[in-house]
């Protein structure tokens, strides 16, 4: 076995960071469990024990400007840690990165953060030092040239670092205050509303066809005609989609409105929603 072989099977085995175990596998003459004993006894192998566990608390962080708007998930076991300075240090920093990096979390790991080690070898480092699972979730970026972002943070744990985050992308040469608000707005009614897709025709088919799944079993004993099962199948996905569909929602600030007569109020001509995200912690 070459060395980057064991080194390889060292960083599997232990959760370490490449680093740590190419000294270990030169201080161990190459023997693999000598090598793991010297990791154990630094305490960096700590991390990987806590690798089995679940985390499903967290943050989520936002980084960026009017053009480009990124956000990055990073979860950990406990709220308690969620608020540590350090994880909080740590996330905000990874934040500013990761929007550097485009959110391609590949070479995110492997970047090197303020301090001259990787992202991928600090988060070991406060995996054992704080002594819970530590994972990088989902993250995103939104680019827009020709039109302006805007983001709403929930739950707020401290600056840009949250427990909700919507990114919102609008299409328009318009840099008016109204067209502010609106988009600071709409960030809002995402956070509220959930939709699967901005209209009903890009609604994932998968979440359709479960929909449809659960509209047939709730149908299947009703005792009514087959023709009038189907209209009220019918009925029942029209309203699935108009309610899931961010333009067919109803508006949150005055849900007698829907999102798209809102948007046509404002006469704005060129003005278009581009794109939206939302990320929940626990979702």
């Amino acid at each position: 076995m070459s060395e980057i072989e064991k080194i390889k099977k060292l960083r599997e085995s232990t959760g370490a960071g490449f680093k740590d175990c190419n000294l270990a596998i030169k201080e161990s003459n190459g023997d693999l469990d000598k090598a793991i004993e010297i990791l154990r006894v630094k305490g960096i192998s700590k991390a990987s024990k806590k690798m089995s566990r679940d985390a499903k608390e967290g943050v989520v962080v936002v980084s960026g400007d009017e053009n480009k708007t990124s956000v990055i998930e990073v979860n950990c076991e406990t709220d308690f840690v969620a608020k540590n300075n350090d994880f909080i240090k740590f996330v905000k920093e990874l934040s500013e990165l990761n929007h550097k990096k485009n959110s391609n979390t590949d070479n995110l790991k492997v970047s090197k953060m303020q301090n001259g080690e990787t992202v991928e070898d600090n988060l070991v480092a406060l995996i054992a030092k704080i002594g819970e699972k530590i994972t990088i979730g989902k993250a995103k970026t939104l680019e827009n040239i020709d039109g302006l972002n805007n983001h709403y943070l929930h739950t707020v744990v401290k600056d840009n670092v949250a427990k909700l985050a919507v990114m919102v992308s609008l299409d328009t040469k318009d840099n008016s205050d109204s067209v502010k608000t609106f988009s600071k707005q709409l960030s809002m009614h995402i956070a509220a509303s959930n939709p699967l897709a901005l209209e009903s025709d890009l609604i994932d088919q998968t979440i359709i066809d479960k929909e449809q799944q659960l509209v047939n079993e709730e149908l299947k004993n009703s005792g009514k005609p087959d023709d009038i099962v189907k209209k009220i199948s019918l009925g029942k996905m029209n309203k699935f989609k108009e309610e899931n569909a961010l333009l067919t929602q109803d508006w949150v600030m005055e849900p007698k409105k829907k999102v798209k007569d809102v948007l046509k109020e404002l006469s704005i001509a060129d003005l278009k929603i581009k794109d939206f995200y939302r990320i929940k912690i626990g979702e």
